[in-house]
């Protein structure tokens, strides 16, 4: 005998006696359980699984796996009421809990890795099942193991005993192994689902979103303006950091899965958005990146002899040698003039200078990068900022102001303020300007996406833009990151591209509830035995 229901606005028939969460589940909807599965064991007193019942004008939270359907019975699955009832719920079960429901460097990771699951198949030796589960996150493993700066391992609970598990080396092995192997790790993608993707920008946030858009059965053109991809991992991060070949070898795993890929076109230049839409793409991933440099603001600085830290490191990314001479000045103290300053010395010039307005401490290069660069004779000079560049013969002078640190900006570092009377001059062949970069994203050709500093505006949840049918992630969106970051921004872009041409809309997705261990008492005796254990 059956009997008619309705869940969440929609009329079902069921059998009569089951359980709401078993109707639920044969009519393809989704109820949040804990501690439930019919198959082993009746419904007790741990479980969460709610839902709301209209009764007249009277609304009720009920088990679902405790409360048989009855005809006509309304139930809803998922409201604000609800969802809070849920978590108040959870909190008071887990209200004695001692560890973490989500590893606190998962949490860290912009891509979520499970990085529990891959350590722990590489240490069973499953190297295959390693890869897998860290391309289910990442298809630039390779990279990543390079140039990540890690923010996984400051959050490593091994920091407790000893230090941090080396997560992103262990990453870097697998990816490794995978290279030298005769047929490299390829996944599986979905049928084609005959829905055309736009993906503008070869860079990690558009190729990733191309992988995971690739892999659910889309056919995807990415749009690069560049003659290669790779975006700032190949025209921002010199060769000996990122070797080229590895670049190549993961761009081409994405490539391999059936994407196609159009270089040497720019948006706004040699199309538009409107002009992919009426070619039939479904929707538009924007990835633009940040690639134009931001000025230094002093005067001279158009002068013969200066340059951009991103044209240095782009020229020497296309194989060119430019004449820098013998003495170099790098303006700045982000990773981009520790790589400037390091390449310089490659090239030859027998002094180095980076001039950085405030101390080392503040210096927002990685530690290693600073330290590696003072190893390779790199003279730091710190609390001194460019006032004016002048040319005098072959030569430029670049006239100086020491700075003093008051009160913190914005940023949180304390800001520099000029100590007047202290200005000086440091002459050089060649002056790099590393302080930073900027999304030039209007290019777009359409105001309502962007803010007035050219950054692309796009919901923090879905990236969707307010054209329900572009979505945009990675630099261009949160301005200059790091990769792993753009990397995650691609994969989200992915599921909401995909959620939106099967259903037309695009739903926020809560984050899952999750509880953290505090971090008081770690260094104690009990919870070091406990650990190592």
């Amino acid at each position: 005998m059956n009997i008619s229901i309705n869940i969440d606005g929609k009329d079902f028939s069921i059998i009569k006696g089951l359980t709401i969460i078993d109707a639920a589940r044969k009519a393809g909807i989704d109820i949040p359980a804990l501690g439930y599965d019919p198959r082993v064991s009746p419904p007790s007193n741990l479980e969460a699984a709610f839902v709301e019942l209209t009764e007249g004008d009277k609304t009720i939270f009920v088990s679902a796996t405790a409360t048989t359907a009855t005809d006509g019975m309304v139930i809803r699955t998922q409201s604000a009421a609800l969802d809070s009832y849920r978590k108040i719920y959870l909190q008071a079960l887990l209200r004695n809990h001692w560890g973490d429901c989500t590893a606190p460097c998962v949490l860290r990771c912009p891509a979520h890795i499970d990085i529990q699951k891959y350590i722990y198949h590489v240490t069973c030796g499953n190297f295959p099942e390693a890869l897998q589960v860290i391309h289910e996150s990442n298809p630039l493993p390779a990279v990543c193991g390079r140039v990540c700066p890690h923010p996984c391992e400051d959050d490593c609970r091994r920091n407790a005993l000893d230090g941090a598990v080396n997560i992103n080396g262990i990453k870097r092995f697998v990816a490794d192994w995978n290279a030298g192997r005769p047929q490299p790790y390829k996944p599986v993608c979905l049928p084609d689902t005959n829905y055309k993707i736009a993906v503008v920008g070869a860079g990690p946030a558009g190729l990733s979103a191309a992988w995971f858009l690739r892999r659910r059965g889309h056919a995807v053109t990415i749009f690069e303006m560049q003659e290669a991809a790779g975006g700032m991992l190949r025209w921002g991060i010199p060769y000996y950091r990122l070797p080229e070949k590895d670049l190549d070898l993961e761009i081409q795993n994405i490539l391999d899965l059936g994407v196609d890929i159009h270089y040497k076109k720019s948006l706004g230049k040699d199309f538009t958005l409107e002009t992919l839409r009426q070619k039939g793409f479904d929707a538009v991933f924007l990835g633009l990146g940040a690639q134009k440099a931001t000025a230094i603001g002093v005067p001279g600085e158009t002068n013969k002899g200066v340059m951009s830290g991103l044209d240095f490191l782009a020229r020497l990314a296309r194989g060119e040698k430019p004449d820098i001479g013998n003495r170099v000045i790098v303006i700045g103290g982000g990773n981009t003039a520790m790589d400037a300053a390091r390449s310089a010395v490659r090239l030859g010039a027998k002094e180095v200078i980076v001039a950085y307005r405030r101390t080392r401490q503040e210096m927002p290069a990685q530690n290693v990068e600073i330290e590696e660069a003072i190893e390779e004779g790199v003279n730091m000079q710190y609390l001194t900022a460019p006032v004016s560049i002048n040319v005098s013969g072959n030569t430029l002078q670049m006239i100086c102001v020491k700075m003093i640190l008051g009160e913190p900006d914005k940023s949180g570092r304390r800001r520099p303020v000029p100590l007047q009377g202290s200005d000086f001059t440091l002459t050089a062949s060649t002056i790099i300007s590393a302080i930073g970069q900027a999304v030039d994203g209007f290019c777009i050709g359409n105001k309502s996406l962007i803010d007035k500093w050219g950054n692309v505006i796009a919901d923090a949840k879905t990236l969707q833009t307010s054209l329900p049918w572009v979505f945009s992630g990675g630099d261009c969106v949160t301005g200059p990151d790091i990769a792993i970051s753009a990397i995650g921004a691609g994969k989200r872009a992915a599921e909401a591209i995909d959620e939106y041409v099967h259903t037309g809309a695009v739903r926020a997705k809560s984050a899952p509830y999750t509880c953290k261990k505090p971090l008081e008492g770690f260094a104690t005796g009990n919870f070091q035995r406990d650990f190592a254990r």
